[in-house]
């Protein structure tokens, strides 16, 4: 008498294939969405609508906007998608600041001028995209029930 074949589960993906999976389109409009911040300290409106509070105005339009996103568009996985974002900004902030710094002001600044900031900064915003990624988790269970 054969044996009954033993079902198994397939194995959970790799973070890497989670992080394939992922909706290239939308994560670069939430990165773009958030350079909206330091483009505005470059264009010089921060200088015109005051600081600090113009970066403040723009980092809480911008959660909110990363949030409504990450909610609405009934993304797979928000908080993966959020962590993915932020770090996607940290990485267009860095590039953005080694091209444009020379440019406007003459000398290298931000985070390739002082090297013991990269990390901090990817850190920072892959937390601030997690954040975004459990609220709208959480916005989304308030939704079903």
């Amino acid at each position: 008498m054969n044996p009954e074949p033993t079902l198994h589960p397939a194995p959970p993906p790799t973070l890497g294939e989670r992080l394939r999976a992922l909706d290239r389109p939308l994560l670069a409009g939430l990165v773009l969405v958030a350079c909206l911040r330091p483009l505005s300290s470059i264009v010089g409106l921060s200088d015109v609508l005051g600081k600090p509070a113009t970066p403040l105005i723009l980092t809480g339009l911008i959660t909110l906007t990363w949030i409504v996103v990450l909610t609405r568009r009934r993304v797979r996985e928000p908080l993966l998608t959020g962590v993915a974002a932020g770090v996607g900004y940290a990485l267009a902030t860095v590039i953005l600041s080694a091209v444009l710094s020379p440019i406007l002001t003459g000398e290298l600044q931000g985070p390739l001028a002082q090297p013991i900031a990269i990390v901090p900064i990817f850190l920072f915003n892959a937390g601030w995209g997690a954040v975004c990624g459990v609220c709208a988790l959480g916005l989304r269970k308030l939704r079903r029930g």
